[in-house]
């Protein structure tokens, strides 16, 4: 929301300045963004043209002496065709920003000649789109004066951050009224509008509606023989202020009135109005040509005015182009209704549209302003374009019933421990608007039309309090308790944490991408269930759940090589989605690395291969991810169990199931399918993995939190090697379990450190060689006990696996 202070100050008696004003908005919770002092503007000064020769190396350009008053005339290069002796207008010096062109003047030189400086065209100073010439100021401009002062230009401009509850400060005088409230200054309140009616408006309204709530209310009032040229200068510059562009006088009004008074206003050209109005819904199909040049297609779901030619604006958004005012309108129709907060919220999504006026009424429009609105519009009309207004037509509305709240004064020192008085507290309501009726300790309270966000007692304190002062609150520590506090997060929380720490730690940047996917991104990762589709996406592309995290991180891994960071290690913890049911949505930890960017470091061959960095990534290093979230998560790697193959979105033999146990699934992992990166228009080196980091289980809970002793082993550690011949088939996995399971108490770790094919072991098979750690516990062992426990190991994987041991 922007407006410029001199705005502000219309609906505000106030002696503060603009700092004074910014820290007051801020305090009571109407942040400022920005806040722009038109410092810019304060170099242009007030100039007159002493001489103007033609130019000696060009038709089109004449050399200027300019009297800036300050000494000696200076020299000016200048191709306006207005230029000419006594001409006054702004100059600007070199060394200046002139911000309409971007560009800081210097010294220069223009076929021969000298320049020092420019006089300056409205488009130059953003006033105007006027190019034509330069600013021709009246003769008895100051010359040497500021140009800005003399021309209000410099007005600053606030802009503050609203938050979607505060409807009411969608205007001027909203945000007015909270300032007066919190004391600085009084609030200015206008004579009701007067003026003479005359005759009845012939335009009839119908509202042909299944719901009442779409349309609560509609004011329908005729002008007649109105002149519809600009409005005057000081609107336009008001508008240009805010980033609006003047287009005429019937327009501008309505746009000053949206601001202004927080009110949206739509003209209709009454000569091209066929009939009565009727509004309705939209039939299936329905199309309309609207004022920003696009035609819209439109469904029952979208409220529209209609005339027996068919649709002329869609109802609280946007007008139609075929009725729009212009220079040749006569007689206008103004339009103030009211909507439906929620249909406006999503027609104008669905429809992609984003209006000033949508962005009030999906908020909550003042309905008892409806018609004041539509009153003060038409003051302005006639002030502006002169005519004579006919009586108003005003269809459906039943009044505004205000809202009663129970409000105990306690609660302020409850809710926020401030130290109110209760006659504080009726002071701050009663000049936000709220009625306050009763005494004692419990108050009813009556909320002004104005503010549909107030609902209960917890949203009077927070009016007290923001008017009163958060700053006020004193900061206190919390209690402390005797005992030792239990775990104040869940094991889930706990979990997606740690996974997240693991993931970076293995040099991995976290993405938070879009819940959002196109449809046929979904069914690519098993998704795309009609329960998982969006009734009101945010953009057509981004239909469905996601159900899983992969789609994202790769797309976002493409946009990084697409910009020339082709090595990039990305993940995720988030939620991807099953069903439509609480149970449906999964917590998952996922990630995704392409090009070289493994945990040995990206780069090339050529500059990491010290460090074993440069390979472009593959299955394993997929694998060394999850199960390090796996293992950052708690669980007793012992129980996990690797299974080959996954989804169909990974390559079939480049990928991983992990298990524990044989039901629980616990994630993915692999290199992905060339199809699916296909689909995705994704290329390069890529691997991922998925963990499901609540399909968990909980751990076993311990009697005590104590630590047990640690116990460590006298003697030696010894390491064996064996290499068994196996069918191809045979994974390598299923060997380090059958080796590890031959004696669980001696036998510590198994490591897989070589895998060989070829003639010398025959066709089909391979040679798988291990190394296994013994860990002696009670005594040292003899030569006796590890014959016996070789001929374990050699037997159980012989069992298992079919492996014998190679000659």
């Amino acid at each position: 929301m922007k407006f410029t202070l001199s705005w502000l100050k219309e609906h505000l008696e106030t002696d503060a300045g603009l700092d004074e004003i910014c820290t007051r908005l801020t305090e009571i919770g109407l942040e400022v963004e920005d806040v722009d002092d038109k410092a810019a503007f304060k170099p242009f000064v007030i100039a007159r043209v002493v001489s103007a020769e033609k130019h000696p190396q060009a038709d089109r350009l004449k050399v200027l002496m300019v009297d800036t008053g300050s000494g000696a005339p200076v020299q000016v290069v200048c191709g306006a065709p207005n230029a000419r002796a006594g001409l006054v207008g702004a100059f600007a010096a070199p060394g200046t920003y002139v911000p309409g062109i971007d560009v800081t003047l210097a010294v220069g030189n223009i076929r021969g000649v000298e320049s020092h400086g420019m006089m300056c065209s409205e488009k130059e100073l953003q006033i105007s789109d006027s190019h034509d010439g330069i600013i021709d100021l009246p003769d008895d401009a100051p010359v040497g004066q500021s140009y800005a002062a003399y021309a209000h230009l410099d007005d600053p401009l606030i802009e503050i951050n609203l938050t979607p509850n505060r409807p009411d400060c969608t205007s001027i005088h909203g945000i007015a009224r909270d300032l007066a409230a919190s004391g600085l200054g009084t609030l200015k309140t206008r004579p009701a509008p007067s003026f003479a009616v005359e005759g009845e408006t012939p335009v009839k309204l119908t509202l042909d509606l299944d719901d009442p709530k779409l349309c609560p209310g509609f004011a329908l009032r005729l002008v007649r023989g109105v002149r519809n040229g600009p409005s005057p200068r000081w609107m336009q510059q008001r508008l240009i202020a805010i980033g609006l562009r003047p287009i005429n006088a019937l327009v501008d009004v309505t746009n000053y009135m949206t601001f202004d008074q927080g009110r949206p206003i739509h003209v209709f050209d009454a000569a091209k109005i066929n009939g009565n109005l009727t509004v309705r819904r939209a039939a299936e199909g329905e199309t309309v040509l609207a004022l920003d040049q696009r035609e819209y297609k439109l469904s029952p779901n979208n409220v529209v005015i209609a005339d027996e030619n068919g649709i002329e604006s869609i109802g609280g958004i946007m007008g139609g182009e075929h009725s729009g005012c212009d220079e040749n309108t006569v007689d206008v129709l103004i339009e103030s209704a009211l909507w439906d907060p929620m249909n406006i919220a999503k027609s104008g999504r669905a429809l992609g549209i984003i209006t000033d006026a949508r962005y009030r009424f999906e908020r909550g429009a003042d309905p008892d302003y409806m018609v004041p609105g539509l009153e003060r519009t038409t003051e302005l009309v006639l002030e502006l374009c002169g005519g004579k207004a006919a009586k108003a037509e005003i269809v459906g509305y039943q009044g505004h019933e205000p809202k009663i709240v129970d409000f105990p004064y306690s609660e302020v020192k409850r809710l926020t421990g401030l130290d109110v008085s209760n006659e504080e507290s009726n002071t701050i309501l009663t000049r936000l608007g709220f009625t306050v009726s009763g005494s004692g300790e419990r108050v009813s309270v009556a909320v002004p039309s104005w503010r549909p966000d107030v609902d209960g007692k917890a949203d009077l304190v927070e009016e007290v309090m923001r008017i009163h002062g958060v700053d006020n609150i004193k900061p206190a520590p919390l209690e402390s308790h005797a005992a030792v506090n239990g775990k104040i997060l869940t094991t889930l929380q706990i979990r997606t944490r740690l996974a997240k720490r693991a993931l970076a730690a293995r040099g991995m940047l976290e993405a938070v991408t879009w819940s959002f996917i196109p449809e046929d991104q979904a069914k690519l990762f098993g998704g795309g269930s009609p329960a998982l589709k969006l009734a009101n996406p945010i953009a057509a592309e981004m239909s469905d759940m996601r159900p899983s995290l992969l789609p994202g991180l790769l797309s976002a891994a493409q946009r990084n090589a697409d910009k020339g960071y082709g090595d990039v290690a990305l993940f995720e913890v988030s939620g991807t989605y099953e069903n439509d049911r609480p149970e449906g949505q999964r917590r998952v930890a996922g990630g995704i690395r392409r090009g070289a960017a493994s945990l040995a470091g990206a780069g090339r061959a050529w500059s990491n291969a010290a460090k074993g960095g440069g390979k472009p990534v593959d299955v394993f290093d997929a694998k060394a991810d999850a199960l390090a979230v796996i293992e950052a998560c708690g669980l007793p790697m012992g129980n996990i169990q690797i299974e080959q193959g996954g989804p169909e979105w990974y390559h079939p033999g480049r990928s991983g199931t992990i298990k524990m146990g044989p039901k629980v699934v616990l994630g993915y992992f692999g290199e992905f399918h060339p199809l699916t990166l296909e689909s995705l228009d994704v290329s390069g080196a890529l691997c991922g993995f998925e963990v499901y980091v609540d399909a968990m289980p909980e751990a076993k809970r311990k009697a005590t939190r104590t630590k047990p002793a640690l116990e460590l082993s006298p003697f030696q550690l010894v390491r064996r090697d064996f290499a068994f011949v196996v069918d191809k088939t045979v994974e390598a996995g299923a060997i380090v379990k059958a080796a590890t399971g031959a004696d669980s108490k001696l036998v510590t770790g198994v490591n897989v450190f070589d895998i060989f094919e070829g003639a010398s072991v025959g066709d089909g098979k391979k040679s798988v060689a291990i190394e296994v750690q013994i860990q002696p516990v009670e005594r040292t062992l003899t030569d006796e006990d590890f014959e016996a426990l070789t001929q374990k190991i050699v037997a159980s994987v012989a069992k298992f696996t079919g492996g014998v041991l190679r000659s």
